[in-house]
C-alpha cells in the first residue's frame, strides 16, 4: 500500500510541478509589466498594449540588424559597454546567454552519433563547418547542460546521421535522457517495477488458498473429530 502511495504522489508532483512553475513565471512576468509607468485601465489592458509594443519593437530591432546600418549601430553599442566598468561583465555575460538559448537550435543541423569508445554511443550535431583536410565539425553537448561540450573534427565515415530532428536530440539531452521523443517523461515510467504482473509465479491464486483454506480446515476437523472424547 506504501508504494502505491509513493508512486501516486509523484507522478501527481511530476504533472503539476512543471505547471505551477510556468504559472508562477506568468504570474511574475504579469506584475512586473503592470507596473510599467503608462496611464492606461484597467491593468490588463496595459499588459496587453505592453507586450503587444515590446513584440513590435523586438520585431523592429530584428529587421534593422539584418541592414549594414544595424551591424555598425551593434558595434558601436558593444564598444561602449565595454567601456565601462563592471556593467560590461553584466551585458556581456546576458548577451552570449540570449546568443546561446535562441541560437543553439538554429545554428545545430542534422543530429549524429558518435562512438567514442567501442560500443558505446554518444549524441552530437552538425555544425556544418568543415576543416581544411575535410573532417567535419561537430558539437558535442553535455547533459543536462547543453552550453558546454566538445567541438570535434571527425571523418565523414566515422559517424551516424540519426533518424530524428535536433528538437528530439535536445530533449533527450536536456532531460538526461529521461525524455521521450514527445518532450517529457510519462509520469508511470518511472514505477514500471512497482508494477506487479497477473502473470507473476510468485503470486498465489486467490482461489487455490480458499480451497487450501477449506481442506486445511476440514483436516483440523476431522483430527478433532477423531480425537475428542466420546464420552463428552
Amino acid at each position: 500500500m506504501s508504494a502505491t502511495w509513493k508512486r501516486d504522489f509523484a507522478s501527481g508532483l511530476i504533472v503539476l510541478t512543471p505547471l505551477l512553475v510556468t504559472l508562477a513565471v506568468l504570474a511574475w512576468i504579469y506584475n512586473f509589466v503592470k507596473e510599467v509607468p503608462i496611464d492606461l485601465k484597467p491593468a490588463p489592458l496595459r499588459v496587453a498594449v505592453t507586450l503587444v509594443v515590446f513584440v513590435l519593437l523586438v520585431f523592429a530591432v530584428g529587421y534593422l540588424m539584418r541592414t549594414a546600418v544595424g551591424v555598425i549601430l551593434e558595434r558601436a553599442l558593444d564598444d561602449v559597454m565595454n567601456k565601462l566598468p563592471g556593467l560590461r561583465v553584466i551585458y556581456n555575460a546576458s548577451k552570449t546567454a540570449a546568443e546561446t538559448a535562441l541560437s543553439t537550435t538554429e545554428s545545430l543541423q542534422a543530429p549524429v552519433s558518435v562512438e567514442t569508445w567501442p560500443g558505446m554511443r554518444m549524441t552530437a550535431f552538425k555544425t556544418g563547418e568543415t576543416t581544411p583536410d575535410g573532417r567535419d565539425v561537430l558539437f558535442l553537448p553535455t547533459a543536462p547542460n547543453v552550453t558546454t561540450g566538445f567541438v570535434i573534427e571527425i571523418e565523414p565515415d566515422q559517424y551516424d546521421v540519426r533518424d530524428e530532428t535536433v528538437e528530439e536530440a535536445l530533449t533527450r539531452v536536456l532531460s538526461a535522457g529521461f525524455g521521450d521523443s514527445n518532450g517529457h517523461t510519462a509520469p508511470g515510467e518511472m514505477f514500471v517495477d512497482d508494477v506487479v504482473s497477473p502473470d507473476d509465479p510468485d503470486i498465489d491464486d486467490p482461489g487455490t488458498d480458499d480451497e487450501t483454506t477449506d481442506e486445511t480446515a476440514i483436516e483440523y476437523g476431522s483430527v478433532d473429530d477423531e480425537t475428542a472424547d466420546p464420552d463428552g
